[in-house]
């Protein structure tokens, strides 16, 4: 897909900003704006996701993710978003299934096997959740995971393994 144009970018940019304020209506506001003709742009969809996120509306930004997912197959944020919004609606088995295929897709990626360590810590399989938070750290900045990882409540139960990484 193209790049998104002017004054689209601005506009995704700008809500973009907005969400990073926590302010969700106006970055609302702002991606109202977007051309229908670029409404399903990757990058559109990618904030329209982030909105729904930090308003918790997880139907909607599931299927938002699901959008992405048909407009950009090779940009790992729908595959995150999607197993992401999964999670947040406590179908963390589908997470976990859906997120798998990433995992080769995105062989770089050290956030695909940070979120399948939370999803396995959080359907009880400490030793698979460590494995993968292995992975993560693995691919990423060591310490940044590790600080993340200690201080995510989905990770609670691996907390004094995560210290002696």
């Amino acid at each position: 897909m193209s790049a998104l144009g002017y004054p689209d970018k601005h506009l995704v940019d700008a809500a973009l900003g907005w969400l990073d304020l926590h302010a969700a209506v106006e970055a609302r506001a702002e991606l109202l704006q977007v051309s229908t003709a670029n409404a399903t742009h990757p990058e559109v969809l990618e904030a329209w996701w982030r909105v729904h996120a930090a308003e918790q509306h997880w139907d909607e930004a599931l299927r938002v993710a699901e959008l992405e997912l048909i407009a950009a197959p090779d940009r790992m944020s729908g595959w995150v978003d999607r197993s992401y919004s999964l999670h947040e609606l406590r179908r963390t088995v589908e997470a976990r299934e859906a997120l798998l295929p990433a995992v080769k897709k995105f062989p770089e990626a050290s956030l695909i096997p940070y979120n399948l360590a939370c999803y396995a810590c959080q359907l009880g399989n400490p030793t698979e959740a460590h494995q993968w938070l292995r992975k993560a750290i693995a691919r990423g900045e060591r310490n940044e995971i590790k600080q993340l990882a200690l201080n995510d409540p989905d990770l609670a139960a691996l907390r004094e393994e995560i210290a002696k990484l």
